[in-house]
């Protein structure tokens, strides 16, 4: 019998854990004030974004009554997005061939690119995950995030309608890849920059520090890429590296939506 106590004791203590792997919150507990100022959509039915937010490893570990994961939304969200991102790329590359719309919506919809999304807005925080899917997301999976963020794109689709979605889509995922904030592919960008400098003969591209800001543990490069005597793009980036990758970035996709000829 006290052996029986004993292990009772350890799963119990294993459930505290997990709960407290998550700020000691249970999904009822969201605030949805923060959430809606995150995503930037006004909330109406609370249990999709409730469900948008759950991990399946997380009800492993909690008696949800009947609660259901993701898995589901994010099947839905991943078609919505698709749906989204090739309409923008139809209508604004009219003259674009199906292959060169293909790998630009490759780009903008990765697992890579839809992390990163997920993490400008900071939704990790908003996850219910376990304590060892939780260690995952701190070293950096991606795959959590992406299925999240996709998850968060069909429940405002469920509820407010495709307008919506399309605009959270476009201010998020399109208004990164303006930005050049967010690399998108797995490309390195700046030997795709200099590839081309050299094809024209103008030499490697240069990489200026524009601006630093953030305390130093927390640090955000600003970073411009001059090719021959033209500024091509600016990037931002928590390191040095990240912040020329994305300022190449900017600089190759002028390049290619030049050839593209996209229409205004």
């Amino acid at each position: 019998m006290a052996l029986f106590h004993s292990i009772a004791d350890k799963v119990k203590r294993l459930f505290v854990q997990e709960r407290r792997s998550n700020g000691g919150r249970l999904p009822d507990e969201i605030d949805f004030q923060r959430l809606e100022r995150t995503i930037g959509h006004h909330i109406r039915q609370q249990d999709l974004f409730i469900e948008a937010l759950l991990h399946r490893s997380y009800l492993q570990y909690q008696d949800l009554h009947g609660k259901k994961s993701n898995e589901r939304l994010e099947f839905l969200g991943d078609s919505v997005l698709n749906l989204i991102v090739g309409e923008y790329l139809y209508s604004h590359y009219p003259d674009a061939e199906e292959g060169d719309l293909t790998k630009l919506r490759s780009r903008l919809v990765s697992r890579k690119a839809l992390a990163a999304y997920a993490r400008q807005l900071n939704l990790e925080e908003f996850m219910f995950v376990s304590s060892s899917a939780a260690q995952s997301l701190e070293r950096g999976s991606e795959s959590m995030l992406a299925d999240t963020y996709e998850a968060v794109i069909a429940a405002i689709h469920l509820d407010a309608g495709y307008g919506d979605a399309k605009k959270f889509v476009e201010r998020q995922v399109l208004g990164a890849l303006k930005s050049g904030i967010v690399g998108t592919a797995d490309e390195n960008y700046k030997s795709i920059l200099l590839e081309h400098a050299q094809a024209q003969g103008l030499g490697a591209p240069k990489y200026t520090i524009i601006k630093e800001e953030g305390p130093d543990h927390d640090r955000t490069f600003t970073v411009e890429v001059v090719v021959g005597d033209e500024p091509c793009g600016i990037g931002v980036g928590k390191t040095k590296k990240e912040a020329e990758q994305a300022a190449a970035m900017k600089a190759v996709e002028k390049i290619e939506n030049a050839n593209l000829s996209p229409s205004e």
